[in-house]
């Protein structure tokens, strides 16, 4: 079929005086969008007779015993506020529910808006080999630091580098750009954008560049009592964090950037995305883990969610009594994504070592054991050569004889 194709134009005897038109092709300079929203073929909402149902008790005309009692059983699940209708969630959490033009302003907020992130999960393609995790004790303690460039074409500015800097326990990202990343940059950046910011942290860990581990790096760390680690060359994963975070950011600046030299413009918007985001090692976003509460989203103010008509309604004294409970938990937050980080990490070692390095030159059988009771049906217990037995019992099918 291909060959066919290929050779189809040759096929046809085109004489000399026949004139072909040319075929006009229209190349579009803006990016194309295309967002599918199932269209209400009546005008009304999705929600339309449950929310009926809810406001003025009453059933669409013509509706059937079936369909009056299946109205009242969806109708539990609903709530609600005025002439605002939200859906109960399995947790309880109440949902907005959107017609379809509010669907699509949404959808177009979200992914073309300036805090459209793009973020997705690749899947990890796991090695054969142990996978060392670092972790790190609480928030602000360990930061990994990288630089990303040489980014061509150079923004407006000139710039042509970014320096970023992420934390090991709530993954929260700070960048800047810059046309040239000198000592003297990465020296600044850290007092002003971490020491100033966040508190003094217990180490921070480069790769081996020059402009990362020069004396005037040394002196910062030694003056204000700071481990600073290297990763081992040419082993970027090593530093992993802040390898992840440049290719995320990276990913972001690009779905964001419509004219390429302005992408530094668009760099705090795309840390906004990211810190926004939940991030699968804590199961949280780093703006929650920082500030005891989650950022309010652009969409939010233009399609106001329970939470921000919530607040509009709370007197000053009834605001702060709630931000001091949200700053109350926060260390019970920070403590439930330390230990969804921990298990999260179990499962990338497991991930890691399920792959035997020796495959199938591996011996099948595990080292002789003592059989020190024989029960009925085939269940044994077993011990070790040195007389200590093992707890559970194990079948007969899943042992065989041992000659010495």
């Amino acid at each position: 079929m291909a060959d066919a194709l290929a050779t189809l134009a040759a096929m046809f005897n085109i004489g000399t005086n026949v004139k072909i038109q040319p075929i006009m092709i229209n190349l579009r300079k803006c990016p194309a969008h295309c967002s599918s929203v199932e269209e209400e073929v009546d005008g009304k909402p999705w929600y339309h007779d449950s929310m009926h149902y809810l406001k003025f008790q009453q059933y669409p005309e013509q509706s059937s015993e079936n369909d009056k009692k299946t109205i009242r059983r969806l109708a539990m699940n609903f709530f609600l506020d005025g002439d605002i209708l939200y859906k109960r969630s399995r947790d309880q959490v109440l949902l907005r529910c959107v017609d379809s033009a509010e669907a699509r302003r949404i959808v177009e907020e979200v992914h073309e808006g300036i805090c459209g992130a793009h973020i997705y999960v690749d899947r990890i393609h796991t090695p054969a080999n142990s996978l060392n995790v670092l972790r790190s004790p609480w928030p602000f303690s360990i930061w990994g630091m990288d630089v990303i460039g040489l980014i061509t074409p150079k923004a407006s500015n000139g710039h042509r580098f970014i320096l970023v800097v992420i934390d090991y326990f709530t993954k929260w990202v700070e960048a800047a750009s810059y046309a040239n990343v000198t000592q003297k940059v990465v020296c600044k950046f850290i007092q002003k954008e971490i020491i100033c910011r966040y508190g003094l942290p217990e180490r921070i860990i480069t790769d081996n560049a020059s402009n990362l581990n020069g004396s005037m790096m040394k002196e910062v760390c030694a003056k204000f009592k700071i481990k600073h680690h290297n990763s081992v060359p040419y082993r970027p994963k090593m530093n992993g964090t802040v390898e992840a975070a440049n290719k995320n950011i990276k990913r972001i600046i690009e779905k964001m950037t419509d004219v390429y030299k302005d992408w530094h413009e668009k760099l705090p918007f795309a840390l906004h995305a990211y810190r926004t985001t939940v991030q699968t090692s804590t199961g949280a976003t780093s703006f929650s883990l920082v500030y005891g509460m989650e950022a309010v989203l652009p969409i939010e103010v233009e399609i106001p969610s329970l939470r921000v008509l919530k607040e509009v309604q709370l007197e000053e004294a009834e605001w702060v009594n709630a931000r001091y409970e949200q700053l109350n938990l926060i260390e019970e937050k920070r403590l439930t994504a330390l230990c969804h980080g921990q298990l999260f990490q179990k499962r990338m070692m497991r991930a890691y070592g399920k792959k035997d390095p020796c495959e199938k030159w591996t011996p099948n059988w595990e080292e002789p054991f003592v059989v020190k009771k024989a029960f009925s049906r085939g269940a044994l217990i077993l011990a070790e050569m040195d007389g200590r037995e093992f707890f559970n019992p194990v079948n007969a099918d899943a042992v065989k004889k041992y000659f010495t």
